[in-house]
């Protein structure tokens, strides 16, 4: 009997949870497509999306991707399709971030600086059905297109702000497309939260670029952490100078309409452009490369505007410069530097600012502010670990492993590439090929890319390190630092230094600067003065600069 009565208590204890399930009631695959009809339904007659002359109120927005995903699908679009887009950072581009998730389809959006080649070789590894394509960049979609055997549906964008050159490719235009779409079509839920959303392709500078693939669960939880990381009130008004094809804005397209916020496009950052904007649109946010913040700081003050509102700068991609730092907040601009990459669908890790930084001198409060810092709330885990056993290295500033990094916000992997994809997810953690040391504070401090080391007479040489004392120098606007081949020592440093306006420096005085802040082995052997190449996102061309440097 007593047996008998255990056996019961144990069945009673292992089915205590088993009629408690989730269901409608309370579940729903996550999704950031959800953050547009509820920001219609609380805020239907507040602006959504400025765009020169023209206003859409969220309603507008929300009725606009319906159109949109409407049309798409009575063109053939289905779940698991890929629609393409090749548009600077205006309204059709953010209602594609809506519309094309809305009946299961997948966003491709392409990097607008790619040459026709690589355009042609995305929209075909892609498989795209359409694509959506401004006018501006005709010149690169004609020969893409010729190139195809296969040619999606092209629809065009001629946005009324542009009076330049192009051509049209498609037989219909944006807005008679939309015209087409039922304004009541119902945005459609992923079956699977890992269902994907979005398809952005690696920048490519070794042979063809890799397809990331981005999940709706990943991206609500990216487009969340956003909010959190950054402390984004409700209605911030974001002007758009992060484009829009780089990991899909680095996710705030979705961020600002979750908060009910208002979007301000922008087709080209130009500071003469806008600094106007700030002030007459009130903008709180924004966002870019420090080579976004160097272009605002060192504007001609004609250029420039005072504005009353506190603008809040996310930045990322390479360390901000201190008097970058010093110049952005005594124009009014409040910066926050974050890191991320495409495989992370956008930031994944920020320098949350600490009260105690608030009372150090500049250059000790710039060198906190930028380092990496600290995970997103959202991000499982993060370590910088050694890189094929990936169990992590002390916290002591000053030993050196790959960042490694797991959980929601990271990529289902690469498109068709299995091999890319194991390797980079070796160990069940993402492998970043960022370079870093830990500080017993847990902040993260980026000290190279692997493939940036210079390695120099059997020592490393950070070309961070190196870039920060070409910064130190009044006359330098940007800076950049490769191996070049040496007999000797294997490989030397060599840096390329962009100077501000006017300014005129010798390579022996910029060597004898360096002499001053750097060990004698990390002085850089050569110095090119010129113009620094840059990606549309504002990150200097590494690559480009290595086969420079290999001729010199």
């Amino acid at each position: 009997m007593a047996k008998r009565r255990s056996r019961n208590a144990a069945a009673q204890k292992k089915n205590l949870w088993t009629e408690l399930k989730p269901g409608p009631q309370n579940y729903t695959p996550l999704s950031p497509i959800t953050f547009l009809p509820r920001a219609a339904e609380i805020y239907p007659d507040r602006v959504a999306v400025i765009h020169g002359d023209r206003r859409y109120t969220n309603a507008q927005f929300y009725e606009r991707s319906r159109r949109l995903a409407s049309a798409l699908a009575k063109r053939g679009v289905k779940r698991g399709d890929v629609v393409s887009a090749m548009l600077p950072n205006t309204p059709p581009m953010l209602e594609a971030h809506y519309g094309v998730p809305a009946l299961g389809a997948v966003l491709n959006t392409i990097n607008t600086r790619l040459d026709a080649d690589t355009v042609a070789y995305i929209l075909e590894h892609g498989q795209a059905k359409v694509l959506l394509a401004d006018r501006v960049f005709s010149a690169v979609i004609g020969p893409a297109l010729a190139k195809l055997k296969k040619k999606p549906l092209v629809v065009d964008i001629d946005d009324p702000l542009y009076t330049g050159p192009g051509q049209r490719h498609g037989a219909i235009e944006y807005e008679a497309f939309l015209r087409a779409g039922d304004a009541r079509f119902e945005f459609m839920l992923p079956r699977a939260e890992t269902d994907p959303i979005a398809l952005n392709y690696t920048s490519g500078t070794t042979g063809r670029p890799k397809g990331v693939v981005y999940h709706h669960r990943g991206t609500y939880l990216e487009a969340v952490g956003n909010v959190l990381a950054w402390g984004m009130p409700a209605h911030p008004v974001y002007l758009w100078t992060v484009p829009l094809f780089h990991c899909n804005g680095w996710g705030f397209g979705w961020s600002v309409t979750a908060m009910g916020g208002t979007h301000v496009c922008l087709r080209a950052v130009d500071p003469a452009v806008i600094y106007p904007m700030l002030v007459e649109h009130g903008v709180t946010h924004m966002g870019g490369a420090p080579t976004v913040l160097t272009i605002l700081s060192q504007a001609p003050e004609e250029q420039k505007r005072r504005f009353a509102q506190k603008v809040n700068v996310m930045t990322g991609g390479s360390p901000p410069p201190a008097k970058v730092i010093r110049a952005m907040e005594e124009l009014g601009f409040q910066v926050l530097h974050i890191y991320g990459m495409t495989e992370l669908l956008g930031p994944s890790t920020f320098c949350a600012p600490q009260d105690a930084w608030n009372a150090l001198p500049l250059e000790a409060r710039a060198q906190e502010m930028a380092r990496q810092g600290v995970r997103y709330q959202v991000v499982e885990a993060q370590i910088v670990g050694d890189p094929k056993s990936c169990k992590p290295l002390p916290k002591d500033g000053m030993s050196m492993g790959e960042i490694l990094i797991r959980g929601n916000t990271v990529m289902l992997g690469y498109l068709k590439d299995p091999k890319s994809t194991r390797e980079t997810f070796h160990g069940g953690w993402m492998h970043t090929g960022d370079l870093a040391v830990w500080h017993p504070s847990n902040y993260v401090e980026i000290k190279d890319r692997k493939k940036d080391i210079i390695i120099s007479g059997g020592e490393n040489i950070s070309s961070v390190e190196v870039e920060i004392a070409l910064y130190r120098h009044p006359a330098t606007a940007l800076a950049a630092v490769v191996a070049r081949p040496d007999d000797k020592w294997g490989e030397t440093p060599c840096a390329f230094v962009q100077l501000k306006p006017g300014a005129n420096v010798s390579e022996a005085e910029m060597i004898e600067h360096c002499r001053s802040s750097l060990a004698r082995y990390k002085v850089p052997k050569k110095v090119v003065f010129g113009e620094l190449p840059t990606t549309a996102t504002g990150k200097i061309q590494k690559y480009v600069l290595r086969e420079r440097a290999k001729s010199l």
